[in-house]
């Protein structure tokens, strides 16, 4: 299928000038829902990418409200709320060991970035201040977002062994989980697969490409090649749904599936691609990324080309007819990685 061309329309539609408003009725913000830090950081990390293949002032300034809502959102001690009201109230005390992965993850991208030093300088104290709750996290896919931001701060500051170690020191802890767990029918981390499953094998190809261990890149791509063998289905991209997920020995759940599984799962087997060179990588993810286009169990279009929004999932009767923040920066992301890796 033709790719459709990049907008970052719907994307400034969710965005006023505290941050990006999470959810939507139909495509229509729903201001008292509020924000999230996980939706902002994913926003800084697409328009980062969006100005490294585009450039442009307008994106350079998502970029400052989307970085200045993580320093906003960030508590003394360097962990982060994760739920902001429309009156910039918190609402939570303390967000999710995810919510500190992906803010330090999307800092990463600004290191690596041609943004100005002002931006970068920022980006650096946000991540420094939240670097010590690394080593303490206990989930997987936490673990997974906090090797992807270590890489990029590692391409910013290679002299930086402590980084390096970190990055080695998570990445043997997912290798401890996939030896516990994995077995001749069940080639992965845990005893289930739930939400985002390609972060933890996009995060071995990563530490692979900088440490060159041919370890992580073996377990990288056996558990890449093995969800890749449940979620395409004749030609077809089917995530597990979010209705009861998928437990090793139980039935796998078809819906309602989201958008965040197809994102991760192209940017994962883009970064399989880059790793190994191996064409049957990048061809999955030009299949995956195809869900949602219609290539998928409904036929219908996820991607809404008319908003330049994208539908918050296929449940059993058809879409989901709101077109939430998760929803597009999931796809823009996943669009972007597919251009920057013609």
């Amino acid at each position: 299928m033709e790719l459709p061309p990049i907008k970052l329309n719907f994307l400034r539609s969710l965005t006023d000038g505290s941050g990006m408003i999470q959810h939507t009725k139909y495509a229509i913000p729903q201001r008292r829902e509020g924000y999230t830090t996980d939706d902002n950081a994913r926003a800084l990390i697409a328009c980062v990418k969006y100005l490294k293949l585009r450039g442009g002032a307008d994106v350079a300034e998502l970029v400052d409200i989307y970085l200045s809502f993580l320093l906003y959102m960030q508590k003394t001690d360097g962990r982060f709320h994760n739920v902001l009201g429309y009156n910039r109230r918190f609402r939570d005390r303390v967000g999710s060991e995810d919510c500190i992965g992906r803010s330090l993850w999307a800092c990463g991208h600004v290191l690596t970035s041609g943004l100005s030093t002002d931006k970068k300088k920022l980006a650096k104290e946000i991540f420094d201040r939240g670097f010590p709750w690394i080593p303490r996290f206990s989930s997987p896919r936490s673990k997974a977002f906090a090797i992807l931001g270590l890489a990029q701060y590692r391409d910013a500051y290679p002299q930086d062994e402590n980084v390096a170690q970190n990055m080695k020191l998570l990445a043997d802890q997912l290798v401890t989980n996939y030896r516990r767990e994995s077995s001749d029918n069940w080639r992965w981390f845990e005893p289930y697969l739930t939400y985002a499953n390609g972060r933890l094998s996009q995060a071995l190809f990563e530490t692979y490409l900088k440490t060159r261990d041919e370890q992580y890149l073996h377990i990288a791509k056996e558990s890449f090649d093995f969800i890749l063998s449940i979620q395409l289905i004749d030609g077809i991209f089917v995530p597990i749904g979010n209705n009861g997920w998928y437990k090793k020995g139980g039935e796998r759940a078809l819906f309602d599936q989201q958008p965040i599984e197809a994102g991760c799962m192209v940017e994962t087997a883009l970064t399989a691609f880059r790793s190994t060179n191996g064409k049957k990588y990048e061809e999955a993810a030009r299949t995956i990324f195809d869900w949602f286009l219609g290539n998928n169990s409904l036929g219908v279009m996820v991607y809404d080309p008319e908003t330049g929004g994208c539908h918050d999932g296929i449940n059993p009767t058809g879409l989901n007819l709101n077109q939430g923040a998760e929803a597009i920066v999931c796809y823009l992301i996943a669009r972007l990685d597919l251009e920057m890796t013609k």
